[in-house]
């Protein structure tokens, strides 16, 4: 069946489920189909997939409030995904009226609620674009008129790299964005891991094929080898609930979350190039 919903842009295959539509259902929202939901369903009977997805976003919430404790004022949100509550800006702008967001994502249904969402905000913007062309992302005419590239900003790649299969080497990508960003800028990073559930992960393997967006999780040696030439900052790559908590019992069964997390420094000393 497919979905006529105005809000749906033209073209947009609504039987064939995608990562982010699925997050978002996830988290609760409403910009989804029943091919999402039916495989979101299929998920958590092989991970603890809303446990994942919300701790998750409670982490992006915490590293962006730490980025701006570290006077980052501009950040980059690499596969951003349908907007839901607690969106980079959101957290930004309770903060820093003036903190400048440029969202990156591929997914036609995510750029168009983000377009929505951000309609008349001069700080913050959405490009449909792979992040895995950051020649595109980073010269895009947008990027440069909200981001000052040659001042540190915060990179985000939360919950993302999964999507990026060996052969398109996320390790390479990673590198070619720290290369890009001036010295003092954040990465924050968090993705699928292996490590405490295999076997549920395999399944969840199983399940994404039946999407636009396979996975490949990662053991913590392959997804700290993404940080090469940051420096991580305490308490390093840890499980998404781990990393600095608000409260002492929110790490409670962190290995339900099943994502390490972590955020870097581009050291100051480190040349662009």
């Amino acid at each position: 069946m497919t979905d006529t919903a105005s809000w749906v842009p033209e073209g947009v295959n609504t039987e064939l489920p995608s990562a982010a539509r699925v997050y978002d259902y996830l988290l609760g929202g409403g910009h989804n189909f029943p091919g999402d939901r039916a495989l979101a369903e299929m998920l958590v009977t092989k991970v603890p997939a809303r446990d994942m997805a919300r701790l998750n976003r409670a982490f992006l919430r915490r590293a962006v409030l730490f980025l701006l404790d570290q006077g980052i004022t501009q950040f980059l949100d690499l596969g951003s995904g349908i907007p839901t509550v607690g969106n980079v800006h959101e957290v930004a702008h309770d903060v820093d009226p003036e903190a400048r967001v440029v969202y990156v994502d591929y997914e036609p249904v995510a750029v168009a609620h983000s377009e929505l969402l951000l309609e008349g905000n001069k700080n913050a913007a959405v490009l449909q674009a792979d992040m895995r062309d950051p020649d595109k992302i980073l010269q895009h005419p947008r990027t440069r008129e909200l981001l000052d590239l040659d001042k540190p900003l915060g990179l985000l790649m939360v919950g993302v790299v999964q999507f990026v299969p060996d052969g398109d080497d996320p390790w390479a990508l990673a590198a070619r964005y720290r290369d890009e960003v001036a010295p003092g800028s954040y990465l924050a990073l968090s993705a699928f891991t292996w490590d405490h559930a295999p076997a549920g992960m395999a399944g969840a393997v199983e399940v994404f094929k039946n999407s636009q967006d396979p996975i490949f999780p990662r053991t913590h040696a392959e997804i700290t080898r993404m940080f090469d030439g940051f420096d991580l900052v305490e308490p390093g790559l840890v499980l998404t609930p781990e990393w600095r908590p608000e409260r002492p019992e929110d790490t409670a069964d962190a290995e339900r979350s099943n994502l390490y997390a972590g955020v870097a420094q581009k050291p100051v000393g480190h040349s662009n190039g």
